[in-house]
């Protein structure tokens, strides 16, 4: 019954990471049960052999072993009391969205007071990348409760790394998409330097890759910058980019230290969104730099 139980995972919140997940788990061989606001993420989990759940506090009481992938600390919270009416068990809940610290911290102390045991486990990756397995886990919390989870995580992701305290997960996140931030704008600028220069986009990208200007932001957003559109999203829209964004400043601001590469990249982000491509994948940032250089820009 334990082994089974152990290849039980309960998964809250089924959008562009959390459907990922849930299809990779059910791939390796997990019993996957799932519940989000909208039926249709459901419907998407039944159809890749998962299992549906009405409502996260079914997904609690079906699963010991639970993974949330909201979309807000609003939606955490509201997942966080419906799982604290459960009776109590030996349940574990791996937190893998990009929240604040406090937000996180709030979470765990709630859920700990129900009997629960919360990891902070933000995910490194887009969604095209989890569709395939190739996310890390940024795990941080108690070392039972994650190597007790570690199963799951080798079923969904490409390298589960484990950080230490809770709260690790998290900041190494910031870190992590500091870096994607900036290198998302300076691939969107070099792609409008190119058209500018009258060089054709996908030699552009085929050679850039090659060499020392190459990066992971640059494989998984280089075909979108190449043919200028950024629909269907596969990876990450821009409103929802912009929270990630407020989470890494407010961090970075309590720390008093300085990021003036990010600083600098994150204007032009509000820009696109308030050009209308909030809907739309990052990369779409490029647009506000070929508006800004005089080229012809894709409407939103």
């Amino acid at each position: 019954m334990t082994d089974q139980l152990n290849r039980t995972v309960g998964i809250i919140g089924l959008g562009i990471m959390g459907s990922a997940m849930g299809r990779n788990l059910v791939e390796a061989g997990f019993t996957v049960i799932g519940h989000d606001v909208q039926p249709e993420a459901v419907a998407r989990l039944v159809a890749n052999g998962g299992r549906a759940a009405a409502s996260a506090r079914d997904v609690g009481a079906a699963a010991d072993i639970l993974l949330t992938s909201l979309p807000s600390a609003a939606a955490l919270f509201d997942v966080v009391r419906e799982l604290a009416t459960l009776p109590r068990a030996d349940r574990v809940v791996a937190e893998t969205s990009t929240f604040t610290l406090e937000d996180k911290e709030s979470a765990r102390a709630q859920l700990a007071a129900a009997g629960m045991v919360m990891l902070d486990c933000p995910l490194s990756g887009s969604g095209s990348q989890a569709e395939v397995r190739d996310v890390l886990i940024y795990g941080s919390g108690p070392r039972e409760a994650y190597d007790r989870c570690l199963p799951a995580f080798e079923g969904f992701s490409r390298a589960p790394h484990y950080l230490g305290a809770f709260g690790n997960g998290s900041k190494m996140k910031y870190v992590a998409n500091l870096m994607v931030a900036v290198h998302t704008a300076v691939a969107g600028e070099a792609f409008a330097l190119a058209r500018k220069a009258g060089l054709d986009p996908a030699q552009v990208f085929e050679v850039v890759r090659d060499g020392a200007a190459g990066s992971r932001v640059l494989d998984v957003r280089g075909p979108m910058l190449v043919a200028d559109t950024y629909l269907p999203i596969r990876t990450m829209p821009l409103e929802l980019w912009r929270k990630d964004m407020r989470v890494i400043a407010d961090f970075a601001n309590t720390l008093a230290c300085p990021t003036p590469m990010f600083s600098a990249a994150v204007p032009l982000f509000n820009a696109a969104v308030a050009s209308g491509f909030g809907a739309q994948d990052t990369a779409a940032v490029a647009t506000v730099i070929e508006t800004m250089a005089g080229l012809p820009v894709p409407k939103p």
